[in-house]
């Protein structure tokens, strides 16, 4: 092995104390030690995978991870054959728990043939002791685990791994055995915010941009506060800063990201309206299309709703989680808003905007949820006219109020309502689908489509998709295209100036 690579007590010392300069310091050490791995092992790269569950914001947290990985000298690889597999995991229901241990016993098989293999868990999941303590007792493959509020120290993390496989090769070439140690570095919580890291974006034309992290709204049902800490905003001249960069290297579409986005800026210095930031950002040349996600009913402003009808740039869909429609079992998830509220809110929006698509999210078997209430939630469905709604079964998190409720209700009972509301969704969904159709409307081509190559697949502002003859030159660009008909969910169309 290279004597004039440091030792890694020495790296520690040499280390920056400040963010990122630390990171940027031992990505550059891990190059280097990927470089003396690369010869240990007989190999011309050394290859990362990253698997994603969840949400836009596990999204965007994955192409920082990403990032940082190829700063480091990894490239990536499209499966979990590679020598760094990263999961990023989800632990908004139970099921998504469950998916990422059936998914760990299918990467034991590969590190038994592959020894010098690294496993790292990352995202909501590790936030739970129980999960932990689970992984370090029947997972033993896996090398890394870390959290949420941490991600950014993915190098230094990295950095310790792989020194631990620099002294596993000396070992083996001395002919001794060596095993190494599971490094779990997870934080409770933090009010840090670690700006300006390396970032591989999925799409060149279209970014996600974090506004803020965490959440304090405490629904009873929800352990996204308990996972992703308190609410901690960016400055918006940080934000501004980044998404002036992401213009000048051709993003035309971005999404603002936030746990509940209406929360912006309460705990900056100086406080700043979420509304107030969306007036800044459409000021920014480049950028054509604004969307953001999510926005909480309780808090969503009269400003807000304004800012989105003057605006030319903020597109016309907003997903606004209902949850229940019943105003006794909305308390009973501390949603701090009625039915009646909603109802309300909903209107109030649909006047202001009237091209406006609202989505939603539903859950359905809420402990203490009878018939009655279920009828409510039924009735705000009729009465709103969701374009689209995500529904859900109501899954028991351990540590939330709800787990301990009384009145869990029957499986049975639960799959008979979740197919009814499903039911109403779809057929609402599917009458409203083809408003647009006969119209032309501004489509951003995102990617040729997955059933032929003579048709590209892009969204209108509404998030509607649209298929329609083009080739790939296409990709990133806002194109006029007429809508020729509806087809349930999405639209068939030809380029406006052909259908003339």
């Amino acid at each position: 092995m290279n004597q004039l690579l440091i030792s890694y007590e020495e790296a520690q010392k040499k280390a920056p104390k400040e963010e990122p300069d630390r990171q940027l310091f031992f990505m550059e050490r891990c190059r280097e030690l990927l470089e003396e791995l690369k010869k240990a092992y007989g190999r011309e790269v050394m290859t990362f995978h990253i698997e994603t569950f969840g949400c836009q914001m596990n999204a965007r947290d994955s192409e920082k991870l990403m990032g940082i990985l190829e700063q480091m000298g990894y490239r990536e690889e499209s499966s979990e054959d590679a020598d760094f597999v990263l999961y990023n995991t989800c632990t908004v229901r139970e099921n998504a728990n469950l998916r990422v241990y059936g998914r760990l016993g299918q990467l034991g098989a590969y590190k038994r043939k592959r020894p010098e293999m690294m496993i790292a868990l990352c995202g909501c999941m590790m936030q739970e002791k129980e999960v932990v303590e689970k992984i370090k007792k029947s997972y033993r493959q896996v090398d890394l685990i870390f959290g949420t509020h941490n991600i950014f120290k993915l190098a230094e993390l990295v950095y310790t791994c792989l020194e631990e496989r620099r002294k596993e090769a000396k070992a083996r070439a001395a002919q001794k055995g060596f095993k190494g140690h599971m490094v779990v570095d997870v934080w409770e919580d933090t009010s840090q915010i670690v700006e300006d890291l390396p970032v591989e974006r999925k799409y060149p034309f279209k970014s996600g941009v974090n506004i803020m992290f965490g959440c304090n709204n405490f629904c009873s049902y929800c352990i996204v506060p308990y996972v992703r800490g308190r609410e901690r905003s960016r400055k918006p001249e940080e934000i501004l800063k980044e998404v002036r960069k992401l213009a000048a290297d051709g993003v035309v579409e971005i999404m603002l990201l936030g746990q509940n986005v209406n929360s912006y800026g309460k705990n900056l210095d100086t406080p700043m309206t979420f509304a107030r930031l969306l007036e800044e950002v459409e000021q920014i040349d480049g950028i054509e299309r604004i969307r953001f996600m999510t926005s909480h009913p309780k808090d969503l402003s009269q400003d807000l709703i304004n800012v989105i009808a003057r605006s030319k740039k903020i597109c016309r869909h907003l997903h606004l989680p209902l949850q229940s429609g019943s105003t006794r079992v909305l308390k009973a998830m501390n949603r701090h808003y009625t039915k009646e509220q909603f109802l309300e809110l909903a209107a109030r929006i649909k006047e202001a905007v009237p091209e406006i698509s609202l989505t939603t999210d539903l859950i359905v078997g809420f402990p203490g949820e009878t018939e009655e209430d279920f009828e409510e939630t039924m009735d705000v469905v009729r009465k709103v006219g969701f374009d689209s709604a995500f529904t859900f079964i109501y899954s028991k998190r351990t540590g939330t109020p709800a787990a301990a409720m009384e009145n869990q209700i029957p499986e049975e009972t639960v799959k008979s309502r979740f197919d009814r509301l499903l039911k109403e969704v779809q057929d609402i969904a599917a009458q409203l689908s083809g408003r647009d159709a006969g119209t032309i409307q501004e489509v951003l081509v995102e990617e040729v489509n997955g059933h032929s190559q003579t048709l590209m697949t892009g969204r209108l502002s509404n998030n509607a998709i649209v298929h329609f003859p083009g080739d790939s030159s296409m990709i990133g660009k806002l194109i006029k295209v007429y809508l020729e008909e509806s087809r349930g969910f999405y639209y068939m169309g030809k380029i406006a100036e052909q259908a003339e």
